[in-house]
């Protein structure tokens, strides 16, 4: 007898990520000082390249500054001039974590508190003993650090780990600068594929015709905006309306209807969610292969996107930009505000702009007569 099992929820391909961030390390098996230390040498090294967060837990209760919290205040929020703190009563979750530490390319453990999806491993035997305690933690170690004074792996440590520890590469703690070079290439190898969303499910109410199908260079546009993709092995797909299908092209259904762009954005997040999206559209008919190559070139993962500027309006342009994985919860927050503006969670997030090689690059064919004017002037000059 055949039986079907009832399945709740919808299958969803869920982000990589640990319980704090995309990207987390614990450094275990060393005092909080020298933790401190290391951190303080790594985010002064990495931070003009990476966002870094650094996780911590603090010894000993301080004095509350305001007496609001212990007052019953559930938040107190405190602008420190050069910095901003946010205090609360109830301890976060996993999700809330992930929320916070969204813009963060990685996230520094103190693995004497907290637990993370990988390690960094310090052999220090003042924490022998601690470390004996909190074998389970380690399930995924990446770095051995030694101390300048040779001490061997506890015996604890290589029953657990086994021969798995001979492959893990070994760093001096005191070569801060291979700690930080190992770190970098470990982010460096993370950064998402770019791969290429066009937009061509729109009703094109203005222009009075399908846009993905005006001619502008001798085929459809959304023909030649593929191939171009195609050709900068960016993988392209044409974004399309629900229940669309077009033969003979890679396509993503909209899954989020009735929200225009940040419709199709958000589809193709949901069916790849670690992908960077370089998103066009076919309004945009001067685009060409030099253009996408600058935005390419000029691409800041660290950022939630990067975009051409607006010559006309000075704004970035959402529909002419890359859309990194860590947009994908901003689009989210913007739209449980009522938002479905693309160019305003550009506006109001950490957006790297760019300006065009050329204004007319950025020129819009919403109207008959745009296109015309754009057919005029410079198609095939």
């Amino acid at each position: 007898m055949q039986t079907t099992k009832h399945q709740k929820h919808a299958k969803l391909a869920r982000p990589a990520a640990g319980h704090f961030g995309r990207r987390e390390w614990a450094f275990m098996g060393a005092p909080c000082g020298g933790i401190h230390e290391l951190f303080a040498d790594l985010v002064r090294e990495l931070s003009p390249r990476y966002r870094l967060a650094c996780m911590d837990a603090d010894h000993h209760s301080q004095p509350e500054e305001s007496g609001w919290l212990s007052g019953g205040a559930n938040a107190v929020y405190t602008n420190k001039l050069e910095y901003h703190r946010l205090d609360r009563h109830d301890e976060p979750n996993a999700f809330q974590y992930r929320e916070w530490f969204n813009d963060a390319d990685a996230v520094l453990v103190n693995g004497n508190h907290f637990t993370a999806a990988r390690q960094v491993l310090i052999l220090d035997p003042r924490k022998f003993d601690s470390l004996s305690r909190k074998l389970d933690r380690l399930t995924q170690v990446d770095l051995v650090l030694e101390l300048p004074e040779e001490h061997p792996v506890p015996q604890a440590v290589l029953d657990h780990l086994g021969d798995r520890l001979k492959d893990i590469p070994r760093l001096r703690l005191d070569d801060r600068s291979g700690i930080a070079r190992w770190l970098s290439a470990q982010l460096e190898s993370a950064i998402a594929p770019v791969k290429g969303l066009i937009l061509a499910g729109g009703q094109s109410t203005r222009m009075g015709t399908d846009k993905s199908l005006l001619d502008y260079h001798g085929v459809p546009q959304r023909d030649y905006l593929y191939n171009m993709m195609d050709n900068l092995g960016l993988e392209p797909v044409l974004s399309v309306a629900a229940g669309q299908e077009i033969p003979g092209f890679r396509t993503i259904q909209d899954t989020f209807l009735g929200l225009g762009p940040m419709g199709a954005i958000l589809s193709a997040f949901r069916e790849e969610p670690d992908t960077a999206w370089l998103v066009l559209a076919c309004d945009l008919p001067l685009v060409d292969e030099q253009v996408l190559r600058v935005l390419i070139g000029n691409r800041r993962p660290s950022a939630a996107a990067t975009a051409f500027r607006s010559p006309e309006s000075g704004f970035p342009e959402p529909l002419a930009a890359i859309w990194e994985p860590r947009s994908y919860p901003v689009l989210f927050r913007f739209l449980s505000q009522g938002y479905s503006c693309p160019r305003k969670t550009l506006i109001n997030s950490d957006t790297h702009v760019i300006d065009p090689p050329t204004p007319e690059s950025m020129l819009n064919a919403n109207k008959p007569e745009e296109m015309e004017a754009i057919l005029k002037h410079y198609v095939g000059r």
